[in-house]
């Protein structure tokens, strides 16, 4: 079974492009839907112990957290050695099932790929890109995006060129959504193996 990580730097069309992945059936572990799931779970009292008052009824606050940890590498550090780990036992279970089902390809949507070092946990690396003015122009149109929150988060992620450069595959979401899926599909061709009965006969 081939682990191809799916990562690009914020406003990259990251997950957009995952959701062609499970379109076409591949089954996609969602690491910002681990964290949700885990802010409402296993996460919830160690982040309440490490950052008090962000815990509402047992639920991160993501809003709170955001404030305590943005611009400050120490609580940012602190939280994410909370969190990382439980996300990569999250999606070590989601590659065990998925590989229990015969799955021949998996796609892990890891936001922070290199910056966490998940080299190890992956086979192949997926990179979104887009034009840095495209990519501006989609961040700062959510709403509660800044200036400032914009370069804070660039600033803690690995740049757009070097992602490019350790990629083994690249996707350049700014050409439009048909272009995309083409690609996804192509890729899909490419690492999937054939169903084990045919590769069998054709043996």
């Amino acid at each position: 079974m081939i682990r191809l990580g799916l990562t690009g730097s914020i406003g990259m069309g990251k997950s957009t492009t995952a959701a062609m992945f499970t379109e076409a059936g591949i089954p996609v572990h969602d690491s910002d839907a681990a964290v949700h799931e885990l802010y409402r779970g296993d996460a919830a009292p160690l982040i309440e112990t490490a950052f008090p008052g962000t815990v509402m009824d047992g639920i991160v606050d993501r809003k709170q957290l955001g404030e305590r940890v943005l611009g400050d590498a120490e609580a940012l550090g602190r939280l994410e050695a909370i969190v990382h780990p439980l996300v990569a036992a999250h999606e070590a279970a989601f590659v065990e099932r998925a590989r229990a089902d015969g799955a021949g390809l998996v796609v892990l949507d890891i936001p922070l790929l290199f910056e966490v070092g998940a080299q190890d946990r992956i086979d192949k690396v997926l990179v979104v890109t887009a034009p840095a003015d495209v990519q501006r122009e989609r961040v700062l149109a959510r709403p509660g995006m800044t200036e400032d929150r914009f370069a804070a988060i660039l600033a803690r992620q690995v740049p757009d060129r070097e992602k490019r450069a350790k990629a083994d595959f690249i996707i350049d979401t700014s050409l439009g959504m048909d272009c995309a899926r083409a690609k996804v599909r192509d890729l899909i061709t490419v690492l999937q193996p054939p169903p084990r009965n045919l590769a069998e006969a054709a043996g």
